[in-house]
This record gives structure tokens, sequence and C-alpha cells, in this order.
């Protein structure tokens, strides 16, 4: 009993660090999710400001592509702002926790799980944001394309708004990427995604209006304020469509067989029925059922489980590996049978 004790005390201390690993984490992602606001800022006042002087209705669009920057980083910090929430004695201050210990149940554990999903929420509420922007540059660009007497070709000091947008995103694009792959952040890598493309359209802003005032093309400008929310509408897509998985609970089948293998090669594993991996925000929990011989008793059972625990955790970063047990029929011995027989006996009794 003792030993049982000092392995679970030694179990939710493990569960303490990854979690405060976890928030050390979502901390430096929200630190970059300010800078990423600020540089956002900055940049559509500046590109509202030169739009409006050089009447240049692309440089208009991908000011209204940066504002769309801002509130999709906002709702990222909200939802990373839920994650950080452990000592809370609610889930995003509404729906209100059991009044009884929870470190003791150990739903701590579960209820910060819940927490952490709220990332992947608002990553998905920042992909329905641009898409609906992209719909609305688009539904502009158009109606500037069919009325001929409303073309104008941009004046030049609209190259500077351009300019400075794309360099800008082009750092906040480095920054994210690489801030994301180190903490292995989602909503890093969702907004180094939306900063990518955000460079893109400031480039192709850049060349749209020099070719419209070099060349005297006075439609090249609307057209290409279609193509920055045809990109805006790409990148709005592909962040709600890997949100909507992840929510939906969908695991990549690969990775899926390659956690199967792994613990069908322990031993003792006589063979896995069932193997099902969750994301909660940016962790990876997996519930499995593994065959096992039907002779082992309670103890060998327990420490099998921490050794396959241990193994996910070491080799996939995998934070819990809840494990179910089957008996393998094969090897139930006569006394088994006889025991078991015996015990339903009773029960029916």
């Amino acid at each position: 009993m003792r030993d049982v004790n000092e392995h679970l005390k030694k179990e939710y201390e493990d569960w303490e660090k990854v979690q405060q690993n976890e928030l050390t984490k979502l901390n430096s992602a929200m630190r970059h999710l300010l800078l990423n606001v600020f540089a956002y800022l900055a940049i559509s006042i500046i590109e509202w400001i030169l739009a409006s002087m050089s009447h240049s209705q692309t440089l208009r669009a991908d000011a209204f592509n940066n504002l769309s920057g801002i509130i999709s980083t906002a709702l990222l910090m909200i939802g990373i702002h839920i994650a950080r929430d452990i000592d809370d004695d609610d889930i995003a201050g509404v729906f209100p926790l059991p009044k009884h210990n929870l470190r003791k149940t150990g739903n701590d554990q579960r209820v910060q799980f819940t927490r952490f999903r709220y990332e992947t929420i608002f990553t998905l509420v920042t992909g329905i944001v641009m898409i609906a922007i992209s719909l609305s540059v688009i539904i502009s660009g158009i109606t500037g394309l069919l009325s001929p007497d409303t073309r104008v070709i941009p004046q030049p000091i609209a190259l500077v708004g351009a300019g400075i947008a794309s360099v800008i995103m082009l750092l906040v694009w480095y920054f994210n990427k690489r801030a994301g792959r180190k903490l292995k952040n989602a909503s890093l890598i969702a907004s180094a995604q939306d900063s990518l493309s955000d460079a893109f359209t400031s480039l192709g802003t850049l060349i749209s209006i020099a070719g419209a005032w070099i060349f005297k093309i006075t439609w090249l400008d609307g057209a290409t304020s279609i193509l920055v929310g045809l990109f805006i509408l790409y990148s709005g897509a592909r962040i709600f469509i890997e949100s909507s998985l992840n929510l939906a609970d969908y695991f990549d089948p690969q990775a899926e067989d390659d956690f199967r293998q792994t613990i069908k090669n322990i031993h003792g594993v006589t063979a896995v029925d069932e193997l099902k991996a969750h994301y909660n925000g940016n962790l990876v929990t997996v519930d499995v059922v593994i065959v096992v011989d039907a002779n082992m008793n309670v103890l060998e059972s327990y420490n099998l489980a921490e050794h396959i625990e241990s193994i996910m955790r070491v080799k996939f970063g995998v934070i819990d590996t809840d494990v179910s047990f089957l008996p393998d029929t094969k090897t139930i011995t006569s006394s088994t049978q006889k025991r078991l027989l015996r015990n339903r006996r009773k029960h029916r009794r």
C-alpha cells in the first residue's frame, strides 16, 4: 500500500511538472502573440492611411487583411488565457467546478485538459473570422472590376505602405514559425501560417501597385485585391479544417498505428485490442485496451500499465496513457476456470 501511495504521489508530481511546462510554453506564446498585435496594428494604420492617400483598392484590402490578423491574434490570446487559469474554481469563468478537492480526486488533470482545448476552439474561431473578411475583400474587388468608372491608378506612395508591410510580416512569420516549432504550440503555428499569408499578400500588393502605376493598367489594382481575398480565404479555411478535426477528436491514423505497434511490442502485451489518441490543446493523450495473460495479477498489470505510460511519454511525448486490460482466453488455466465458475455461482446465489 505504501509503494502504491508513493507511486501515486510521484505520478501527481510528474503531472505537475508537465502542467507547469505547458503553462510556461503558453506564457511564452502569449508574449509572442502580443508582439504580433502591435505589428498588425502598426501595419493596418499605415496601410489604411496610405490607401486613402493613394486611392489603392489593393492596399486597402491588405489593410483589412492585417486587421483580421489583429482580431484572430486577440482570439488566440483569449484561448491561451483560459488555458492558463489552473487555479480558478471554474472553467472560462462560466462553468463552476465541484467543491471537493480536485487534487485528491485527480479531476484537476481532466479539468486542465478541458481548459487546454479552449486554445483549439479559439483557433477555430480565428479561421471563421478570416473566411468572413476574405469574402468581404473578394466582393469589394469584384464590385470594383464591374464598375469601370471607379477604377484608378494608385499613387506611388502606396508602394511605401506595401513595402513596409511586406518586411514586417516576413519578420513576424519567421519569429512565429521558430517559436511555434520550439514550443510546439498550435496557436503560434496557426499565427505563423496567418502571418506568412499576410507577407505574401503584402508582396503581391506591392507588385500589383507597381505594375498598375508603371504600365497604367486601371483594372490590375481591383483584380489583385480579389487574389488577396482568395489567399485569405485559403489560409482561413486551412486553419478552420485543422482545428475542426482536432475538436472532432480526429487523429492521424499513421501516428495511431505507430502507437499501436510500440505498445504491441512491449513484453507482457499479447495484443492491442483498441487504441484512440486525443488532442487536448497541444497535448496528446491515449486510451488503449490491451490483451494480457489471464493469470496476471493486479500488481503485475499495474506495473505493466505504468511501463507502457512511461514508454509512450519518452518516445512520443504522450502526456497521459490510460490502459485497460482484457484477458487472453488462451492462457486461462483450469484452476482459473474453476475459480471463475465458483465466483459466478456465488453471484447467482
